[in-house]
């Protein structure tokens, strides 16, 4: 498993925990934080508004730097030279040009006698 597979899967998994830190938010004060109900539980409602904004601006930052370390990671082992397609489109494609003679694009008429 090369490098740049294994950024991909941390990539992933990144992604899809931000997404759960960013749905169970509520901007107008709902989701988690209005479920917990009073301060008895787990350090209180603005505890737990504070764990959900620092865990998004966390995973944001860990999800630019594995996209970055990604993109120094990329070998390019997929070039255009080691195209299959490009390949078979060449094997297909005549060698040499066509010897016909080139014809007029408009036929010439001879002009009317006087």
């Amino acid at each position: 498993m090369s490098t740049f597979s294994i950024f991909l899967v941390l990539i992933t998994i990144v992604c899809f925990l931000l997404i759960v830190v960013i749905m169970v938010q509520n901007p107008k004060g709902g989701g988690l934080s209005s479920s917990l109900g009073g301060s008895t539980h787990m350090g209180g409602v603005q505890k737990t508004t504070d764990f959900l904004d620092k865990s998004t601006w966390t995973l944001s930052i860990v999800l630019i730097a594995l996209i970055l370390l990604s993109s120094l990671s990329f070998t390019g082992t997929l070039s255009d030279a080691d195209s299959k397609i490009i390949d078979n489109t060449e094997a297909a494609a005549p060698a040499t040009p066509a010897t016909t003679p080139a014809q007029p694009a408009v036929p010439v008429t001879p002009a009317p006698a006087k």
